[in-house]
């Protein structure tokens, strides 16, 4: 039953939805996947934008208006009543969490429910129960897997298609992924140097701290130096940079450090998906056996003041207690073989209006895979921009929002 809200300058329509966790067996065990539905007053008869986070593993953002958030928001409301799904396993659908009570290998064949390929299959099955002919999808990183997999899968259901740092490799294998992305992290670190010298001394120093002392994080983990070095993944927002020296000009023996530590760290329990099925998001194909471990280039290992990315590791199911749960999951999942994603073929056949914007410096998604993912739809319009990190959307989502709707319409 949809429950319906009013808020300044929105109104907002509750859904919940129960799925099947295997769409493949439609009778078999149910999950609930929430959505909420943004209008600006009057605009619910508009067609619809189904917003799709990044991660994987993230709920849609919460909607204000007083200001705006998020930025994009009062853009897409001029045009679109906005869909936001909390994506199965997130926000207000049925939580994943470490799944106690199973042994791993259920533990892992649960998580095999959980990519762009089931999630797009939920919003086929909310299209229709909305009884909606077609709608629009903005995709934001990781969300931009699930908008390029729904255009495979089921076009028929999309009159546009909006990626925002979000366009992923196709038939590619995980380990070309994880070099590429190795190398822009080398880069980033060198870039981040240049602009704070005296940095590198700091953190050699608290590497040799953590690798010499009992270091705590405030929930009871042990700081080791390999976690502390996967700050890293701030370099990749707009702001990551001048956050990360911030951190960094604190006193390590200042209580609040831990604190700043844990709150910047890009893994957690509270969203475990995004440790344990990240490298399956770019298994096209393939099972990826610990790919970002077994390319990590020599220089991470020679360096210890080398900061690594959106890289995932077995010895985070160990050195993160709130994952150590799912850690022998996670390497029965490393292990499997995953289905495709992608059909290269129905891409290049495409007729849905698309519109993309790549970043030039991207550090999570690849420029130039990116860029050799949008020459397969012929419908495909692209803005390629360094005027923005990964987090564009985030940081002038008004502008960048804009401007994918003008290009998917030919307006721009």
């Amino acid at each position: 039953m949809a429950v319906t809200l009013h808020a300044p300058g929105m109104t907002l329509t509750e859904h919940e939805f129960s799925v099947p966790l295997d769409h493949a067996a439609p009778d078999g065990e149910r999950i609930t996947v929430f959505a909420r539905e943004v209008a600006a007053p009057g605009g619910r008869d508009l067609p619809f934008l189904v917003y799709l986070e990044g991660g994987p593993g993230q709920e849609a953002p919460r909607p204000t208006m007083a200001p705006a958030a998020p930025s994009w928001l009062r853009r897409a409301l001029r045009d679109y009543r906005v869909l936001m799904l909390d994506q199965r396993g997130t926000g207000r659908s049925t939580p994943v969490g470490v799944l106690p009570g199973m042994t791993p290998r259920q533990q892992a064949d649960y998580l095999t429910h959980f990519r762009a390929d089931a999630i797009v299959q939920d919003a086929e099955w909310i299209r229709a129960a909305l009884d909606v002919e077609k709608w629009s999808v903005l995709g934001q990183s990781f969300g931009g897997f699930c908008t390029l997999h729904y255009l495979c899968r089921a076009p028929h259901g999309l009159r546009e298609a909006l990626f925002t740092g979000g366009l992923p490799p196709v038939g590619r294998h995980p380990d070309e992924v994880y070099r590429a992305t190795f190398e822009t992290m080398l880069e980033r670190n060198r870039r981040y140097y240049r602009h704070h010298p005296a940095d590198r001394d700091r953190v050699r120093a608290l590497v040799e701290r953590l690798d010499s002392q009992d270091v705590r994080l405030p929930a009871g983990d042990r700081l080791t130096s390999r976690r502390f070095r996967q700050l890293g993944h701030m370099l990749g927002m707009s702001d990551g940079a001048a956050r990360l020296h911030y951190l960094l000009e604190r006193d390590p023996a200042d209580p609040s450090f831990g604190y700043d530590v844990a709150a910047a760290l890009p893994f957690s329990g509270r969203n475990p998906l995004y440790a344990v099925i990240h490298e399956s998001s770019y298994a096209d194909g393939h099972a990826t056996r610990w790919s970002a471990q077994r390319v990590r280039p020599a220089e991470f290992e020679a360096d210890p003041t080398l900061f690594t990315g959106e890289h995932v590791f077995p010895w985070m199911f160990s050195d993160y207690g709130e994952l150590e749960p799912l850690r022998e999951a996670a390497d029965l999942l490393a292990g499997h073989e995953w289905p495709a994603l992608y059909d290269a073929g129905r891409l290049r056949e495409c007729g849905v209006p698309c519109a993309a914007v790549v970043y030039a410096d991207d550090a999570y998604v690849d420029r130039a895979f990116s860029e050799e993912t949008a020459k397969l739809i012929p419908t495909m319009r692209t803005w390629l921009t360094d005027e923005y990190e990964h987090n564009g959307l985030r940081a002038d989502g008004d502008r960048v929002l804009g401007r994918l709707i003008g290009l998917a319409r030919g307006d721009a």
